[in-house]
């Protein structure tokens, strides 16, 4: 092994991945944690590395950069910038969500389009791996503010989309009211009824019955079938879950329904703690009607709640422990205190939320981890089976959706399993998902020539 711990096959190329994307941190991140598992297929496989379909797949197929500008409701011009990554399409159409946040450069939407190439994989449907977004950050801003930049954002990459070429979808800071904007600007430049072209739209207007709730429901579903390897399952168990948004949301509804307590949330200026429980509804009426922040969940609770400002969640103890928020949210030393605390299950709802210490950590300490690779698959998992009901012109129950969710995520769990003990890391979730979605994307870009 070289001093990046990689297969020397691999050392050469993430070298070079360094210096080709200078400055991009989360991408090199993603990148090493990909290659890291790839040792022992490089030995079985060296075609992979000698054609170099490894180096491909880390090379975007297409990178777009644009100016979006946009009037604000006192009439001054704002400018912000658009991306999209189109990274891979092996498989299938590019297929990744939209994130409008202050924090989204090219390095945060190439790291994200990197995993969710795997991701797609994993899922078993034919679909390509792509991300995009915005540094537009939507909080605070009115819903004419918000269809004017979502307007200008698609007047531009409208060109780049096609449900045979790209389909986006919402991921943070876009929901089901900015896939309305960027539909009706589609559909309005294009003179197309293309419902196809986005996923997670409204149940109107084309939308999946289960696609708000898929992230966190398949999270929940993965770790579900974690516990039930070791004979074990949600019962008596207690949970913290990271984030307030829709992820973390449905994360905790389905961890109730399965009989665990989730006893604390958080968002980017604290954490509460409800020893009962937290309430869904509250949090519902917070995050989803009143757009407020978690501290307000105190007073609407009416006792038996506390609010912790400016602090991690991962200070308190818990036996189950579901990173729900945004990439590297979780330390190091916050591992650390977690493992002290015996927390015995890890399971990633967001994109990348654990650092590399913490991951190390958790293997050392024989924690269950699960990547969001894997564990967050229910996302685009329904954003394909909503592509499925937009193709045939139908619609499924909620039920029916769910149980095929479900089912998904079995799988994903199983494959993970079978994939691990495959090349002699039984129990290694990290490498069963690493490895199993790349097999599937390098052998169709070796079964379609160099391209």
């Amino acid at each position: 092994m070289t001093p990046n711990g990689l297969h020397e096959k691999l050392e050469e190329l993430y070298t070079e991945v360094i210096r080709r994307n200078a400055g991009e941190n989360e991408f090199h991140q993603a990148v090493h944690e990909v290659l890291d598992s790839l040792g022992p297929v490089v030995a079985k496989h060296p075609e992979f590395a000698d054609t170099a379909v490894i180096r491909r797949l880390c090379e975007p197929e297409r990178q777009i950069i644009f100016r979006v500008p946009w009037i604000d409701d006192k009439g001054a011009v704002q400018i912000n910038r658009g991306f999209r990554v189109e990274f891979n399409s092996a498989l299938g159409p590019f297929k990744g969500g939209l994130r409008f946040h202050p924090s989204v450069y090219l390095g945060i939407v190439k790291f994200l389009g990197f995993e969710q190439i795997f991701k797609n994989s994993l899922t078993g449907m034919p679909i390509g791996g792509g991300k995009g977004g915005s540094d537009f950050d939507p909080k605070g801003r009115s819903d004419g503010e918000v269809m004017r930049f979502c307007q200008s954002f698609m007047t531009e990459l409208y060109r780049h989309l096609g449900e045979y070429t790209d389909v986006p979808a919402g991921d943070i800071g876009v929901g089901t009211r900015e896939i309305g904007y960027m539909f009706g600007q589609y559909k309005r430049i294009t003179n197309r009824w293309e419902s196809g072209v986005f996923t997670g739209k409204g149940l109107t207007w084309g939308g999946s019955q289960v696609r708000t709730e898929a992230t966190g429901y398949g999270t929940v579903f993965f770790i579900d079938q974690m516990l039930r390897t070791k004979g074990d399952s949600f019962d008596g168990k207690k949970v913290l879950v990271s984030g307030s948004g829709n992820v973390a949301i449905y994360a905790i509804e389905k961890i109730h329904q399965l009989g665990g307590t989730v006893v604390g949330c958080s968002d980017s200026g604290g954490y509460i703690i409800d020893e009962k429980g937290v309430d869904v509804e509250v949090l519902r009426e917070i995050k989803e009607v009143r757009r407020g922040r978690i501290c307000d969940y105190v007073d609407l609770r009416a006792g038996g709640a506390s609010f912790v400002a400016e602090h991690s969640i991962w200070d308190v103890g818990c036996d189950i422990a579901v990173p729900c928020a945004t990439q590297n949210e979780l330390s190091g030393d916050q591992a650390a205190a977690l493992i002290k605390s015996g927390c015995k299950v890890v399971a990633e709802g967001a994109n990348m939320p654990c650092t590399p210490d913490a991951v190390k950590l958790f293997a050392e300490a024989g924690v269950m981890f699960a990547p969001g690779k894997a564990a967050n698959a229910g996302g685009v998992a329904t954003s394909a089976l909503e592509m499925q009901q937009n193709a045939s012109r139908d619609s499924w129950t909620f039920d029916e959706t769910e149980e095929q969710l479900a089912e998904i995520m079995r799988r994903i769990h199983d494959r993970c399993v079978v994939t691990a003990e495959e090349y002699g890391q039984p129990g290694n979730y990290v490498a069963g998902a690493n490895i199993a979605g790349f097999i599937r994307v390098a052998d169709a870009m070796s079964a379609l020539g160099l391209v």
